[in-house]
């Protein structure tokens, strides 16, 4: 058993975990590894949303054109797709890119991404808006855990995965595996606003904002398991991404997606996943530790876990992140108020 924090980036700790040296996790679970060269991801989320169905023809020729854009030498390491409706009622698909190389982003980002929702917008179209959500954290300021071999996420861009680390399956264990959260509190500071020029808006961040995307792949679950993970535990969990969707901001979240995930042709999987923005780590961990709705989440899948045992398919995965103000952008364009960080604002 090993340290989610690699070697390369631990330190003298000025803050305590909240476990012992001796704890043993009841179950395994490992933790991306990047290579020590890297020092700073990037995690770029580019939606487009519309209310019409089918899709309007503007909003399939944008995808078709990011799509294309993810190729070639300043391509993401990793991209996904994956759609939900909002509270809205608007249909929003999200093109999400790693890249491991913020230069490489950059130039990319030059080239197209800056035209996907910037005020000179390459996709002003009736009927669509677009948006750009894009951190660019360093290495010490985000996590990852997974249940199996399988990864997802920005750890499709890491050297490989951890052998079975120590810090996870307790409360407070996602603050343990940030690097970061060996000398700091990772407190937020100040308070987003909303920049407005017409139909395009820009979020000015606050220091320490948290992201989480936390997902569940049921696609090598079979019979029973299949069935007690779409009856029993998947009803809860949207139950309570749907109280974060419509609910969550007095409790400092400021979005939340519960999203499936596609395939490149626009097919669902049976992938999904839960993205939220929150004001703070320390305002994510409130809900997770005491709030009702997660506590019922928590409760299905570890009852899930437990009837099943190391037989258990389904595959589970997060990563957390903990961003600078300076590591933060947000763009938007002709998108409705409730639309991701505008609700901050």
């Amino acid at each position: 058993m090993e340290s989610a924090i690699p070697e390369h980036l631990q330190c003298p700790r000025t803050r305590q975990r909240r476990v012992p040296d001796d704890y043993t996790p009841p179950y395994p679970s490992t933790v991306a590894r990047f290579k020590p060269a890297v020092e700073r991801v990037v995690m770029a989320y580019f939606g487009i949303q519309y209310r019409a169905e089918p899709a309007p023809e503007a909003a399939t020729q944008a995808l078709q054109r990011i799509a294309g854009s993810f190729e070639g030498d300043k391509a993401p390491g990793h991209w996904d797709r994956a759609r939900y409706v909002d509270e809205a009622g608007f249909t929003n698909v999200i093109s999400i890119g790693y890249w491991d190389d913020p230069d490489r982003f950059d130039a990319w980002f030059a080239d197209f991404g800056s035209k996907w929702a910037g005020a000179r917008n390459a996709f002003e179209r009736a009927g669509i808006g677009t948006f750009t959500e894009v951190l660019r954290p360093s290495v010490q300021r985000f996590e990852t855990l997974f249940s199996s071999d399988l990864p997802e996420g920005v750890a499709v861009l890491a050297d490989g995965l951890s052998d079975v680390v120590q810090e996870h399956a307790y409360w407070g264990g996602a603050r343990d595996r940030i690097p970061l959260s060996q000398t700091s509190e990772m407190a937020p500071a100040g308070q987003p606003s909303v920049v407005t020029e017409g139909r395009y808006q820009r979020v000015v961040p606050h220091d320490n904002l948290c992201l989480i995307r936390s997902g569940q792949d049921w696609a090598a679950t079979e019979r029973d398991e299949r069935r007690m993970y779409l009856e029993d535990v998947e009803p809860v969990l949207r139950a309570g991404m749907n109280f974060l969707r419509d609910e969550g901001l007095p409790i400092g979240c400021f979005a939340n997606r519960y999203m499936t995930v596609v395939d490149h042709e626009g097919r669902d999987t049976e992938k999904s996943f839960g993205m939220g923005w929150w004001k703070s780590l320390s305002a994510l961990e409130r809900w997770a530790e005491s709030h009702t709705t997660h506590l019922a989440i928590f409760g299905a899948a570890m009852k899930y876990l437990a009837t099943l045992g190391p037989a258990a398919k389904l595959r589970l995965y997060h990563e957390v992140t903990v961003a600078a103000a300076g590591e933060q952008l947000f763009e938007y364009f002709n998108c409705h108020s409730q639309t991701g960080m505008l609700r901050a604002g």
